[in-house]
C-alpha cells in the first residue's frame, strides 16, 4: 500500500465525498467521533466553499493558521483520512510522531503489529517504523522557526502478509518539539 499526504484539490471531489459519506455512516452507526473537525464543519457539496474555509488562513478567535492534510491511497485512488495540523513555532523545533495506540479493526478483536507502519517527513529519504506505543519517533529534526510550516508525511505499509479483510484504524499524533 502506498499512501501519502496531501492538499486537498477540485481533483479529489469524488475521493472526498466517499470518504465523507462512509465516516459519516459509520459515526451514526457505531458513534465514532468526528476528528478532525475541520473536514466537517463545512458542506462538501459546495465544494469551493468547502475549500476556501477548510484551513484556518490568518489568526482569529484565538485559533493559529493551520494545514489540513488528507490521507491519499495512491494505488487504489482512495481518500483514508485527514490530519489538522498547526505549526507557528518561535523557536528551531523538531517533528516527532507517536502512536498511542494498537492498529485495530472496528471491534478490536484483531491487531496488527506497530511495526508494519512505515513513516517519514517526505523531504527525508528513509522510512522509519514505530516500535511500541510508547517510544517518539524523530521524524525531521532542525526544522527553523516561523509561521505556517509545513510537513507532508508519508506512510506505507511495511508486509508481505496476508492479513484478513477488514478495516484496520489507528491513531498518530505529531509533535513540534522547540529546541
Amino acid at each position: 500500500m502506498n499512501v501519502r499526504l496531501i492538499k486537498l484539490s477540485k481533483e479529489y471531489y469524488t475521493q472526498l465525498s466517499e470518504m465523507i459519506d462512509e465516516w459519516k455512516l459509520d459515526q451514526e452507526v457505531n458513534q465514532t467521533n468526528h476528528s478532525p473537525w475541520a473536514i466537517f464543519k463545512n458542506d462538501y457539496h459546495d465544494f469551493d466553499y468547502y475549500l476556501d474555509n477548510l484551513e484556518i488562513r490568518e489568526p482569529k478567535d484565538g485559533k493559529v493558521p493551520d494545514s489540513v492534510l488528507f490521507l491519499l491511497d495512491v494505488e487504489r485512488d482512495i481518500l483514508l483520512g485527514a490530519v489538522n495540523i498547526s505549526i507557528n513555532s518561535s523557536l528551531p523545533y523538531q517533528l516527532n510522531a507517536y502512536m498511542p495506540s494498537e492498529i485495530s479493526n472496528s471491534d478490536k478483536s484483531q491487531t496488527l503489529p506497530i511495526d508494519i507502519l512505515n513513516i517519514k517527513d517526505a523531504s527525508e529519504s528513509d522510512y522509519k517504523q514505530f516500535a511500541n506505543t510508547t517510544d517518539k519517533i524523530v521524524l525531521k529534526d532542525g526544522c527553523t522557526k516561523g509561521n505556517d510550516k509545513v510537513h507532508t508525511i508519508d506512510l506505507k505499509l511495511a508486509s508481505n502478509q496476508a492479513h484478513k479483510a477488514d478495516i484496520y484504524k489507528t491513531v498518530i499524533k505529531f509533535e513540534a518539539e522547540q529546541k
